[in-house]
């Protein structure tokens, strides 16, 4: 049997997938069914003067109507998960409902329940709700100001927490020969997942157990703060998800939604549903971004960067999400200095409540954000120096001897070969080919842009006391179980969260590999926290690199029992006893023999079993890495921006990602290909906008613009393999991989295509109206 581990083999998830067989949530029939609808505010800021809700409670099919006033002192405030030390951060309370004052457009004010989605939604319109609107704000930056409109009276000046890290002196910046200042900012982007966020709660008054269907990247958590919220006994609050249409980090946090739904059931001792509509993810989801970024970038003339200096006012919305002050912090500010060797560095971050929807983590979660900010100024630097963009990145980078390499904000990179991922993407790109047909096209009146982008990323979080040195409400261990049956078929329970990632596929290599046994004789169980004991799920690209590892070190330990047992059916010694292909074998007369299936029953059975050992196979481990993983890799996009119109035009895209061991490289390349059309999206098209005040201007797919599959061309994607020495496999995260390095890559591309214009930044997207704008106040306007 070859090794399955490396081969590019279909996913085991997708038949079900594509042949209309998956059971998404709301494809759930549960009998007495009720249905919920949310009323929100549709101001950004006003005081609820008062509710009045008889007409809603005499309409057809409607059981009840709740408010915040209704609740109160019934759900407890919907915390958040990442409370990081030193930063002063000032917590409000996010009731599932607004009692007094709703604080941006979606808030919820309301929750009708009827026995139709139709019902409850007809019967909202009914609820009548008077409103004193407040001033209101949606810039962060403005925010900070005095006298801005107050969010909350207790925290002044609307800022939620500072956080600094590192120290760069005006003596560090000015001093230098080449200074390269400009704000690289990101704007609020929406995670818009297939599949809306929706809860399907159902409680059994005769047990007094709660069952949560929910869609959710960690059924763990979800039950470990809900079962604070609602002051329900964690023992009895099972959480599980169905089939889920994808996540992106929007499915991570908890919502007020799945409380509420949660309560309802338990109140009318009924089961209730509620699914989101489009509108609703534009104007309730957490979304992801929005941190207005200044920097000061110092160098050399000969290019070597000595010194960066950063200034964040990150937008977190009018609620602490889940993990929202984590991201523009501990994800954004240990990460300023990149893949170089920049000796100093500083980050200051300001969390700014504004009356907007919460921010939250959004795929990459902060390293985007950051890769962005450091790969524009990295790119304007070489610009202003006169050196290719390739060649200062090569001059600044840390070299693969000095791993594991501490970066200047003292986190410790395990493993890198930086060099190595830019130069295949050279070489496939054929960049001095491209760059003497960028000359040749400039002749014709054509303008074609290339941009690079080098990135490494924190990702496989861990471990635990790291997370509790940072803040985290929780452990970044992962747990698994690998339960041998008595025929030799294997169960396999782990607390990983699978929403499209192929972990059923990944997985099954990896146990299939080590015990020698067929691919189609292992199942896995994921998605409920009855079945696994306990698991912190999926988001920060940790499941293969915790979770996996934590799947094999089981897998092992079940190998080793049973090589007991089939030492002792054999009368051999144990250390004379070798396993392979799925046989125990005695190393000096292989012909005695046992399958993996003979020892299965053998174990099951207990009918001889070895002194001391129990009955069984099965084993668990509860794994915690000894550090993060740092994946990384180059980025090289070729554009053509049209004058006239504005219109860019993507004519190569060159990725080249480093994410230590590969399990199966098609879903490798899946992973990079979705996240690459998430980054590009984010640099050309996507923005979710509020006006000044916090209305919000774009709540439908009309008007955020989402990208196509034929904006795009075919996706040149190659891998190197540094193998990470933290875990077993030797593997990193990359399903964030393309984000990460894409979003900077393209708009260096179209930066470096205006040129000729003297354009020097544009904000992201890039959308054509702003290229061609820009392009009219070229001073070089050709």
């Amino acid at each position: 049997m070859s090794k399955l581990v490396g081969q590019r083999m279909k996913r085991k998830e997708d038949p079900k997938l594509i042949t209309g067989n998956a059971t998404y949530l709301d494809d759930l029939k549960i009998p007495n069914l009720l249905h919920a609808y949310i009323l929100r505010s549709p101001h950004p800021h006003a005081n609820i003067k008062s509710i009045h809700k008889d007409k809603a409670l005499a309409h057809p099919g409607v059981v009840a109507v709740y408010t915040g006033k209704d609740l109160e002192g019934k759900i407890n405030p919907v915390p958040t998960s990442w409370k990081v030390p030193g930063m002063n951060l000032i917590e409000t309370a996010q009731y599932p409902l607004a009692i007094d004052t709703a604080r941006y457009v979606g808030d919820g004010v309301a929750m009708v329940i009827a026995s139709d989605r139709y019902a409850a939604e007809d019967a909202a319109e009914l609820v009548e709700v008077e409103y004193e609107v407040l001033p209101s704000i949606s810039n962060q930056k403005e925010a900070r100001k005095e006298g801005a409109p107050q969010i909350y009276d207790e925290v002044p000046n609307n800022t939620a927490f500072t956080y600094i890290a590192g120290e760069v002196t005006d003596a560090d910046i000015d001093g230098a020969e080449v200074v390269i200042r400009g704000n690289y900012s990101t704007q609020r982007v929406a995670p818009s997942p297939m599949e809306t966020r929706n809860s399907l709660a159902q409680y059994n008054p005769g047990n007094g157990e709660l069952k949560l269907y929910v869609g959710s990247q960690n059924p763990h958590i979800h039950r470990m703060v809900l079962s604070e919220v609602l002051d329900f006994p964690e023992h009895r609050l099972q959480v599980k998800v169905a089939d889920m249409g994808g996540g992106f980090g929007g499915k991570i946090g908890v919502y007020p939604d799945e409380a509420l739904v949660s309560y309802a059931a338990i109140d009318l001792k009924r089961p209730v549903k509620w699914v989101e509509t489009r509108n609703e993810h534009f104007q309730s989801a957490n979304a992801g971004r929005d941190m207005m970024v200044d920097v000061e970038l110092a160098g050399t003339k000969d290019g070597k960067i000595t010194a960066i200096r950063v200034v964040n006012h990150a937008n977190i919305g009018a609620y602490l999400a889940t993990f929202g002050p984590g991201n523009p912090t501990i994800d954004f500010g240990l990460m300023v200095s990149g893949p170089y060797k920049i000796p100093k560095a500083q980050v200051t971050t300001y969390g700014m409540y504004t009356n907007t929807m919460s921010v939250d983590s959004y795929r990459g979660a902060g390293k985007p954000e950051v890769t962005f900010m450091l790969e524009r100024a990295v790119s304007d630097f070489a610009k202003e120096i006169g050196m290719d963009p390739v060649e200062v990145r090569k001059l600044n980078f840390a070299q693969k001897e000095e791993f594991p390499f501490t970066n200047a904000q003292g986190l410790v990179y395990d493993s890198g070969d930086y060099d190595k991922a830019l130069d295949r993407a050279v070489e496939i790109a054929d960049y001095e080919k491209l760059r003497q047909e960028q000359k040749m096209a400039l002749g014709e009146g054509r303008y074609i842009g290339i941009g690079i982008s080098s990135y490494v990323e924190l990702s496989g979080f861990g471990p635990s006391a790291v997370a509790g040195g940072i803040g985290f409400q929780g452990g970044i261990w992962e747990n698994s179980t690998v339960r041998v049956h008595p025929t030799g078929k294997v169960t396999v329970f782990t607390g990983t969260s699978p929403h499209g990632q192929g972990h059923d596929t990944t997985f099954t290599q990896i146990v299939a590999d080590k015990l020698g046994i067929p691919y189609e004789d292992i199942n896995f169980v994921f998605n409920d926290t009855k079945a696994v004991s306990m698991g912190w799920g999926t988001y920060g690209s940790r499941s293969l690199a915790v979770g996996g590892n934590a799947v094999a070190l089981s897998t092992d330990k079940v190998i080793e029992k049973g090589r007991i047992v089939a030492a002792h059916l054999l009368q051999s010694e144990v250390e004379n006893v070798a396993f392979e292909k799925g046989v125990y074998f005695v190393k000096s007369d292989p012909t005695m023999r046992k399958t993996f299936q003979e020892i299965a029953k053998a174990a099951n059975f207990a009918w001889d079993m070895p002194k001391g050992i129990e009955p069984g196979l099965e084993e668990k481990t509860f794994f915690d890495p000894s550090n993060f993983t740092y994946p990384f890799g180059t980025h090289i996009v070729v554009v053509e921006v049209d004058p006239e119109t504005g219109h860019v035009e993507i004519l190569r895209y060159i990725s080249v990602d480093d994410s230590g061991k590969i399990v199966n490289p098609l879903v490798a390349e899946g992973q990079i290909l979705g996240a690459v059309a998430q980054g590009v999206g984010q640099a050309l098209w996507e923005e979710i906008k509020y006006d000044e005040k916090g209305q919000l201007q774009t709540g439908s797919f009309m008007d955020y613009t989402m990208p196509k599959a034929r904006f795009f061309p075919k996706i040149e994607m190659d891998f190197t393999e540094t193998l990470s020495p933290v875990n077993q496999l030797g593997s990193k995260g990359v399903a964030e991989s393309g984000v990460t390095g894409s979003i900077a890559a393209t708009a260096n591309a179209v930066m470096d295509a205006l040129a000729p214009f003297n354009v020097e930044n544009i904000s992201i997207p890039l959308t054509p109206e702003k290229v061609w704008r820009a392009i009219q106040k070229g001073e070089g306007k050709q």
